[in-house]
């Protein structure tokens, strides 16, 4: 079998591929700022002594970590289309996303707040410190900086998941690559070039992501303790 590449036939689409580029990155950002919100919060309700709390979020994390992400976009877009609640594709999309990041994001984090010792916690309790300022100074900081790899791997991994939204015609990179490919019958070098993209996305997300932890964790910059 003898095949010719001609990436010149995707020359004139790659407005799309940038369009496409653009919403998965956008996609992505504001389900992790959502979903790591909820993911703190789903974390420390585990840790809470109501039982009834700890149970309505130790099932949403188990139904959303043993389902594929698919089954839940499918589940938000068209299960719930079929019962009269209708939303946009990209907000399905973010919403599902958001869903699925908050539930892996709660059970990283609650790893990182059973990290925390328990000294530390007594001191802060015999400080006459509250609630809200021993989760927000000692646990909750602490927490995220020890596990910040992990949560870091697990963003990348919800941006390339975006590539699952294409199943319910969301324009993101993948969704676009399936309508150029349709267009140029040169599936080959369309998903060759998407694969380029998605790989400097994946690199442009870890360099924005080491930024951010050089701003948040300055006692980890001075000690020179990899981020």
């Amino acid at each position: 079998m003898h095949y010719e590449f001609d990436f010149g036939a995707l020359i004139s689409y790659w407005p799309s591929f940038l369009q496409g580029a653009l919403t998965t990155i956008e996609m992505t950002l504001v389900a992790v700022a959502i979903g790591l919100v909820i993911g703190v919060l789903c974390a420390i309700a585990r840790r809470s002594s109501l039982p009834w709390l700890q149970f309505l979020v130790s099932t949403y994390i188990e139904i959303v970590r043993n389902t594929p992400f698919i089954v839940q976009i499918f589940f938000i877009f068209f299960g719930l289309s079929s019962v009269g609640v209708t939303m946009p594709v990209f907000f399905a999309s973010v919403f599902a996303m958001v869903i699925n990041v908050g539930a892996y994001t709660a059970e990283i984090v609650r790893a990182g707040m059973e990290a925390v010792h328990p000294s530390q916690i007594e001191a802060a309790e015999a400080l006459g410190l509250s609630i809200f300022q021993i989760y927000r100074d000692i646990i909750i900081m602490p927490a995220i900086e020890r596990v910040y790899p992990a949560l870091t791997s697990q963003f990348i991994l919800m941006m390339l998941s975006t590539s699952i939204t294409s199943q319910i015609s969301a324009e993101e990179l993948t969704g676009i690559a399936n309508n150029i490919q349709s267009y140029t019958f040169r599936s080959f070098e369309t998903y060759i070039v998407i694969a380029i993209l998605y790989l400097m996305i994946t690199y442009l997300l870890r360099l924005g992501f080491h930024l951010v932890a050089l701003g948040i964790f300055p006692r980890r910059r001075r000690l020179g303790t990899p981020l």
